[in-house]
């Protein structure tokens, strides 16, 4: 297997992402992929994305889906990971693409710290608040 060098995808503005292939993978796909994968990284409200993303071409004949894309992505501080098989170059970019943007989607949307909000008993959002004039805590209970 052949491996072409590494590319460097996104505007200078954001960090790069890395675009690599194995196998007989043609320029056009190559630039097609470039194109697709800035369009998701560079989109504005995006946090930090860095990492790399691989298409390999097998040289398998017998093979359904000889294009195969591995995408390992940081976003802020969450980890993508996406994988994807087609028949065709441009088949695999697209599909790349769309589960790119909905886990890098996920990803933005999924909390600040990775943990979901306490539940209204343990004090998070919806806890009922005391009145002004009452003395009580939220904690107490009547005798």
């Amino acid at each position: 297997m052949t491996s072409n060098d590494t590319q460097t995808t996104a505007p200078t503005t954001t960090p790069a992402v890395l675009l690599r292939s194995d196998g007989e993978v043609d320029e056009e796909t190559m630039a097609y992929a470039r194109e697709k994968i800035d369009a998701i990284v560079a989109r504005p409200g995006l946090p930090t994305v860095t990492g790399e993303v691989r298409i390999t071409k097998t040289t398998t004949h017998h093979a359904d889906r000889p294009w195969s894309a591995t995408a390992a992505l940081h976003v802020g501080r969450r980890d993508v990971v996406v994988h994807a098989e087609e028949a065709t170059g441009h088949e695999l970019v697209d599909q790349l693409q769309d589960r790119l943007r909905r886990q890098t989607d996920k990803a933005v949307h999924s909390g600040h710290n990775g943990r979901a909000a306490a539940p209204p008993w343990r004090g998070g959002p919806g806890t009922p608040q005391p009145a002004e004039g009452d003395d009580r805590t939220a904690d107490s209970h009547p005798a």
